[in-house]
């Protein structure tokens, strides 16, 4: 399988899961999963200057999670010690348990991001060995049903309400942040995703981080492909496009402000999107 009829078919896969859970009003909309906010998660208190405590998590990835060859951040899944699987139950047990309406705005980030990609990883640790998210299928919703994958099951109970990944990432972090980077520190599992960050997000580090995560994934071997005087896109930017503008050029421009090298140039000339790609294989590591 060559690379650009292999992407072609992955992009044609993921977009039909996009397709099939969203109903949107208008043709240029059509890929973008609808964000629904929650205002009951809103509150906060940005006179507390409590902090979540993360270290058993930056303990975790420390452990586990390798950089390969291609930027992407991996995990050994099947050689995880049961202790440290235990460790990573508690710490989202943890989490669960925190009053994170309490918290300040600003150290809520922070939890929800974390939360949100320890959970994932605890997800697939508790259904492995698959070879993508999308085989672990929770919750009756849409996208279990058409698009495989966990995150329609409410998994937690925070405040007394259930609580989904859906729910953290589009009911929550999208909408009551309606920050873009927020897409390069949210990681899925998979090959394509912008990589699992290797430190947990704090109140103190979160910007810098997404900031850093973008450059990092924009630039990488899984963010953007030239093809001729066209380029390929990650399929998060399709998929999302509102959140990066709502159209190809404003998708071009967001690049463009974190491209280096070669890419920056490129983009400086205003290419057209030509097609989108995304792998959907786990990010396991042997």
């Amino acid at each position: 399988m060559n690379q650009v009829s292999g992407a072609r078919r992955l992009s044609r896969r993921a977009l039909f899961g996009a397709l099939a859970v969203v109903a949107t009003p208008s043709a240029g909309a059509l890929a973008q999963p609808a964000t629904d906010p929650w205002p009951r998660w809103a509150t906060h208190d940005d006179r507390n200057n409590a902090a979540i405590d993360h270290s058993i998590w930056a303990a975790f990835l420390n452990r586990y999670a390798e950089s390969d060859g291609l930027g992407v951040v991996r995990l050994p899944y099947a050689r995880i010690a049961a202790e440290d699987r235990r460790a990573l139950a508690g710490y989202v047990a943890a989490l669960e348990r925190s009053p994170v309406s309490s918290l300040r705005r600003a150290e809520q980030l922070a939890y929800w991001v974390n939360l949100y990609n320890a959970l994932t990883v605890k997800v697939v640790l508790d259904h492995y060995p698959v070879k993508s998210i999308r085989d672990i299928r929770l919750g009756g919703g849409l996208t279990a049903t058409f698009f495989g994958g966990p995150w329609d099951g409410k998994l937690l109970r925070i405040e007394g309400e259930l609580v989904s990944l859906n729910d953290i990432e589009h009911r929550i972090l999208r909408p009551l942040w309606s920050d873009a980077r927020l897409h390069y520190v949210v990681n899925c599992a998979s090959t394509s995703c912008p990589v699992l960050p290797a430190r947990p997000l704090t109140a103190a580090t979160a910007d810098d981080a997404m900031d850093r995560a973008a450059r990092a994934y924009v630039n990488g071997a899984y963010g953007v492909r030239r093809q001729g005087e066209g380029i390929w896109v990650s399929s998060i930017y399709r998929w999302y496009r509102g959140d990066f503008g709502g159209s190809d050029a404003t998708v071009i421009g967001h690049l463009a402000r974190y491209a280096t090298g070669d890419l920056a140039a490129a983009l400086a000339r205003g290419p057209r999107i030509v097609n989108d790609f995304y792998d959907w294989s786990l990010n396991d590591r042997p």
